[in-house]
């Protein structure tokens, strides 16, 4: 972009990174007439990477605000029963949470696979060119009254603020990290960049659909390592996930190769995943896998200057809750209503960095409580599914079997309905369920049945 001053160009975003962050940045900035720019180093929008992801009914209600929710609920389906099992297969809790989440919120939530859900969201954008493949960030420049992008190429691409969205790995965030303490030495401390790390590894394999399987989600009990088996009508997602003998903290970074995944897989080969089916007959079957670390953390500063982390760069979770992608499109929504209501308020073209300090603060004041909430609870699941401790053996065999039913699902939506959607489109249509959303709860006007 050629330099142009910022009191006459139009308001600009730099979003760093084109995964669901990155890609919903773009749908909810463009439906917001702000300008903007998504730069992805990579050189494909939906590579064949990763494997699945729980949509719940707060981000199928923003996707139906953007236009695409039919679209992903065609290329995706919910589990029809979610099966927690012990070693052997035996069934100990049956629950059909994508049903009692259809009651509660008048959605039931989709799985999909994540390239899928990329490619729909790309697809999905009104004006595609502003997004650039191929663009990797080399550094980021604060300049008077704007901030520079410095690509590889060194190419500049101007904007007034830059959202991070580059995942777990930010280099955003490292940028961030080092222009506070050249603004304020010392003010980004050591514990703050150690606050994301691995205490667990998973082993990611897709695969054709089994008969065995059936359309239900499976998770199954082991000492220190679990099976989390996904089907969905033409593919099937595993995850099995281990603990690892001591945590892998920033900057330090784990990389696997095939022959780890092979060695991985054989040691836990014979381990049943239901009642008639053999982790190592999915393995055999298997289309593509990969072994990678899981972070969590949530870090106490997401905002420096003129950039903002969202999404994983800012708050990571275990993978079992499937909170990550829905946590990562109720920030973009949160960060996207207060840039549009300011912009609207002000009516100017540039934002003070004085109003952007207050903007991000507001942001992530919205978002910290509930993400760190988030987190223990996405940990203490992967616990009690590992049986990390002999407590939480106990509390999965002889507690939580126990239950009502309903009990998981409640839980899942006290989380959910107190996610945002946009505020600047109409949820239209959308359906209701016997539970309000908190952002449509006015005084006295709540008719939610009691979850407590």
């Amino acid at each position: 972009m050629d330099s142009q001053d910022s009191a006459t160009r139009p308001f600009r975003v730099i979003v760093v990174g084109g995964g669901i962050a990155g890609l919903m940045a773009s749908n909810c900035l463009q439906r917001a007439g702000i300008d903007h720019v998504v730069l992805e180093k990579r050189a494909e929008i939906a590579p064949a990477e990763g494997a699945s992801i729980s949509v719940y009914p707060n981000s199928t209600r923003i996707l139906h605000q953007i236009g695409c929710l039919e679209t992903v609920e065609s290329a995706g389906a919910p589990a029809n029963r979610v099966k927690l099992r012990l070693p052997d297969g035996t069934i100990i809790s049956d629950i059909d949470l994508f049903e009692h989440l259809k009651e509660n919120h008048g959605n039931s939530g989709v799985i999909i696979e994540r390239r899928r859900l990329l490619q729909i969201l790309y697809d999905n954008l009104p004006t595609k060119s502003l997004v650039k493949l191929g663009c990797s960030v080399k550094r980021l420049r604060h300049v008077e009254d704007d901030i520079e992008a410095v690509l590889a190429d060194e190419t500049v691409e101007i904007g007034d603020m830059v959202i991070g969205c580059d995942g777990v790995h930010s280099s955003v965030r490292s940028m961030m990290w080092d222009y506070a303490n050249k603004t304020i030495p010392g003010s980004v401390t050591m514990k703050e960049k150690m606050c994301m790390k691995a205490n667990w590894k998973v082993l990611i394999l897709v695969g054709p659909t089994m008969p065995e399987i059936g359309r239900d989600t499976h998770f199954v009990h082991n000492t220190h390592f679990s099976f989390t088996v996904i089907s969905q009508p033409d593919h099937v997602f595993t995850f099995v996930t281990f603990r690892l003998k001591e945590p892998v903290i920033w900057p330090r970074r784990m990389f696997y190769t095939a022959q780890d995944a092979e060695h991985l897989a054989e040691t836990v080969a014979s381990y049943p995943v239901c009642e008639s089916l053999l982790f190592g007959e999915l393995w055999r079957k298997r289309e593509r896998a990969s072994l990678v670390n899981i972070e969590e953390g949530v870090l106490n500063k997401w905002h420096c200057g003129r950039i903002v982390l969202a999404g994983d760069a800012a708050h990571k979770f275990t993978f079992h809750m499937g909170f990550g992608a829905n946590s990562s499109i109720g920030s973009i929504a949160t960060l996207c209503n207060q840039l549009k209501r300011e912009i609207v308020s002000r009516n100017e073209p540039s934002l003070s960095p004085s109003t952007l300090e207050r903007i991000f603060e507001s942001y992530q004041t919205k978002r910290y409580a509930r993400m760190k909430t988030i987190m223990d609870l996405s940990l203490f699941s992967t616990r009690i599914l590992t049986w990390d401790t002999l407590l939480t053996k106990l509390l999965s065999r002889w507690i939580f079997p126990w239950l009502p039913e309903r009990y998981l699902t409640d839980q899942f939506s006290k989380i959910i309905k107190g996610e945002p959607k946009l505020e600047y489109i109409g949820t239209g249509n959308f359906p209701r369920g016997r539970l309000t959303w908190e952002d449509e709860v006015t005084t006295g006007d709540s008719e939610d049945e009691d979850l407590e």
